[in-house]
């Protein structure tokens, strides 16, 4: 790391701890391990046996997809799995797995980073920037294909297909729709979100981190390397269905599709598509999205 960077590049693995949400609690200590359970009310964990099933079945050896952090990553963010705060949308279960691609294990206690926008393409800490219908963040791509939604990038936007578009500084203290939290001894991480929406030039995505080697303090997670740095996609059928939503349905955001983003690399999980459980006649009750991350511990993955 270089003395001229940003501030929050200087330590990439350091996490706050801030407790989030009315009777939530967050207890971490050298050894300990944080007080809440990777459940939500309603919700069955997995058991040991199945995740050793589901374990030999993976194909952990292919590593999935590095991708752009983009320009709206905010470290030392809040310790929390419930993300939504007050934001309209329908209910998204986001189920995580984090397994090391040489050994196929289960990698337990690495810190996992999400964020993404609300149903209208807004990102919190950078909302007069990211407005939904305006014009393209940094992390969307110039050069995209032949009618895809355009828009004149601020400076700093990649040039070409998978390019990292550069950091840009917090605009306000809103942080909803962001978080971390703690893999169980199954590699397993569970989020409650709320589907996201679209802005120009981007298919529907959720921006991730992984950190790894590091240890879980007082003051959060510290210390280690992020070994991967990732983003999940929705499939087309989905978004169309959110599409027909409110708050979604009120967007008049041009849209780009799977096929068309060019951060997406088309490869299906390994690229980072979710696999998606809903009511295909009633998208709007929630929707349960899950993936495995095979990611190399020892590998530095900031992609910033």
């Amino acid at each position: 790391m270089t003395g001229n960077q940003p501030k929050h590049k200087k330590d990439l693995t350091r996490r706050k701890v801030v407790v989030a949400g009315a009777g939530a609690a967050v207890a971490v200590g050298a050894g300990a391990t944080l007080a809440a359970s990777g459940a939500f009310a309603g919700e069955t964990s997995t058991s040991a046996a199945a995740s050793s099933s589901s374990t030999a079945s993976e194909a952990c050896y292919q590593l999935t997809s590095e991708t752009t952090e983009g320009p709206y990553y905010i470290d030392a963010d809040k310790l929390r799995q419930d993300i939504t705060e007050d934001k309209e949308g329908i209910p998204l279960t986001l189920r995580l797995k984090v397994i090391d691609s040489e050994t196929c294990k289960p990698i337990a206690d690495a810190a996992v980073d999400i964020w993404h926008c609300d149903a209208l393409g807004i990102y919190s800490g950078y909302e007069s920037s990211s407005t939904g219908g305006g014009t393209a963040p940094t992390d969307a791509p110039s050069g995209t294909p032949s009618g895809t939604p355009t828009g004149e990038p601020p400076s700093g936007a990649p040039t070409g297909g998978t390019g990292g578009g550069v950091h840009q500084e917090p605009t306000d203290d809103e942080r909803y729709l962001r978080g971390t939290w703690k893999t169980d001894k199954h590699g397993q991480v569970t989020f409650r979100t709320v589907f996201p929406g679209w802005y120009r030039g981007r298919c529907v995505h959720i921006h991730t981190k992984v950190h790894v080697n590091g240890e879980w303090t007082d003051a959060g997670y510290e210390g280690g390397n992020t070994c991967h740095t990732g983003q999940f996609f929705f499939d087309e059928e989905s978004v169309l269905a959110s599409a027909e939503v409110e708050p979604y349905s009120t967007s008049t955001t041009e849209r780009t599709t799977l096929t068309e983003d060019t951060i997406y690399d088309q490869s299906g999980t390994t690229g980072g598509l979710l696999k998606l459980k809903y009511n295909k006649k009633n998208i709007a009750k929630g929707v349960i999205g899950s993936l495995t991350m095979s990611v190399d511990p020892e590998a530095t993955n900031d992609n910033n």
